[in-house]
């Protein structure tokens, strides 16, 4: 194992993660859902308490393991989370119930996100968090830089998709789409970004005041 390896490792071992949100997290794994890794959940939750966030957006709720994150870093925000999968948002409502978190601050929304997403209000968001159709990237972070007011955040999880996204040798769809998102925000002068590398990469684009 390499250096950079055993950071990651370490990156995501020494992360404490609630009961609640490991049981989640194993009932994604049975779901055949990809949950965030502890890592990133755990940055996330960091970028949320920094930005003292009231108002959250998550786009692919799952059951709930990065929701739960979120509102780690979130004592009092409120979380509007987005997902096509019914059954996926029962059980998530379940674990937001077990962590002790007030059904007002959770509005689950069912139907597809880019359904959704041009009918909220735009500049209102402090943080949108985006986890879900990797085939459709580009356009929820559109939709999410449209929603988050100046100032806000928005997250992507899984953006080194599998390890292929730094190797320019891979060229599929995915790899090229999530490879284009991190190139083309680096270079815009209307966000500020930062890609971290814990889990399976988390790009952290923040909205300049206009």
């Amino acid at each position: 194992m390499s250096d950079k390896e055993s950071n990651w490792k370490f990156a995501d071992e020494i992360v404490v993660e609630h009961e609640v949100i490991a049981r989640a997290r194993q009932q994604s794994l049975e779901l055949g859902i990809d949950p965030i890794a502890p890592s990133v959940g755990a940055q996330a939750a960091v970028v949320v308490a920094a930005t003292d966030a009231s108002s959250i957006v998550e786009i692919g709720t799952g059951v709930g393991v990065s929701g739960l994150w979120l509102l780690t870093g979130g004592t009092h925000a409120t979380l509007t989370s987005i997902d096509s999968e019914l059954d996926h948002q029962q059980h998530a409502r379940t674990f937001f119930t077990e962590a002790g978190i007030q059904s007002n601050r959770v509005r689950l929304i069912t139907g597809r996100a880019l359904d959704v997403l041009p009918r909220m209000n735009e500049n209102s968001y402090d943080i949108v968090f985006i986890d879900a159709d990797p085939q459709s990237v580009i356009e929820y972070v559109e939709h999410g830089l449209r929603l988050a007011r100046p100032g806000g955040t928005v997250l992507v999880a899984h953006a080194l998709w599998k390890g292929r996204v730094s190797d320019p040798a891979q060229r599929d769809e995915l790899a090229t789409g999530f490879r284009t998102l991190v190139t083309e925000t680096a270079a815009s002068g209307a966000v500020v970004s930062a890609l971290s590398p814990v889990g399976d990469g988390l790009l952290q684009i923040t909205k300049l005041s206009e």
